[in-house]
């Protein structure tokens, strides 16, 4: 029987990539680096999970005659970056920058009402988590959300499915009473690999990837109601 729904952040509840790229092309600008990651890049970039791993990759592809990524002043550089392009982000997403998408607000309300716990389960940061749902919900977004998994107390990215194990030992709920909401396929393997059917809902960033094995994919929300997640969960 569905008592849960867990959501991935960054692509799931709101369309952030663009402003994930447009944030560390402003960190690259304000570190003085020549760097910068056109849509095309961010995609292929976006196949890698985690802010800071994706510097981390880039720094090797543009300086491949050094082998030392893990050196001090490489990862003091790369720390530079993700603090930075994390500052602009949480600023931009308080301004309104990006919203949730069509659907999301309405199927957790009504989850709720039906007395369907919620959680969160995203490798982002914890200030990128808080500041799109305090934007999007309000100062008591913590209230909506049993628990939250994110790169404070998961620190292994997706597709490893730690941050899912987390949340489930959280809820005390069995993953096959629970559904899992992704966007992209490191998160759709992440969710399967811990046992959660789960529903995908592509955005341009990942509407390439393969979602095989997945209970369905959507083009959002709108048509995820509680009484059809029951069915599909039931099937």
């Amino acid at each position: 029987m569905l008592q849960a729904l867990i959501f991935d952040v960054d692509g799931t509840l709101a369309d952030t990539e663009g402003l994930h790229l447009e944030a560390f092309n402003h960190a690259f600008r304000q570190e003085g680096l020549d760097w910068h990651w056109s849509v095309d890049d961010y995609l292929r970039l976006l196949e890698i999970s985690g802010g800071r791993e994706r510097l981390a990759h880039h720094w090797r592809i543009a300086n491949p005659d050094h082998k030392e990524v893990d050196g001090g002043a490489v990862q003091d550089l790369i720390a530079r970056l993700h603090e930075a392009k994390t500052a602009y982000y949480e600023q931009a997403v308080l301004q309104g920058a990006v919203s949730l998408r069509p659907g999301v607000l309405a199927l957790m309300s009504e989850a709720r009402r039906q007395g369907l716990q919620l959680a969160i389960a995203t490798t982002t940061s914890p200030v990128n988590v808080a500041a799109l749902m305090r934007s999007a919900i309000g100062p008591d977004w913590r209230d909506h959300f049993l628990t939250i998994g994110d790169a404070s107390n998961a620190p292994i990215k997706k597709p490893n499915p730690q941050v899912y194990m987390k949340v489930l030992a959280d809820l005390r709920i069995r993953a096959a009473d629970c559904m899992a909401f992704e966007d992209s396929a490191n998160g759709l393997k992440a969710a399967l690999a811990a046992g959660l059917p789960t529903v995908i809902t592509p955005n341009r960033y990942t509407a390439h990837h393969n979602f095989q094995g997945a209970l369905r994919v959507l083009p959002d929300l709108t048509q995820a109601s509680v009484s059809r997640l029951r069915e599909w969960h039931a099937r």
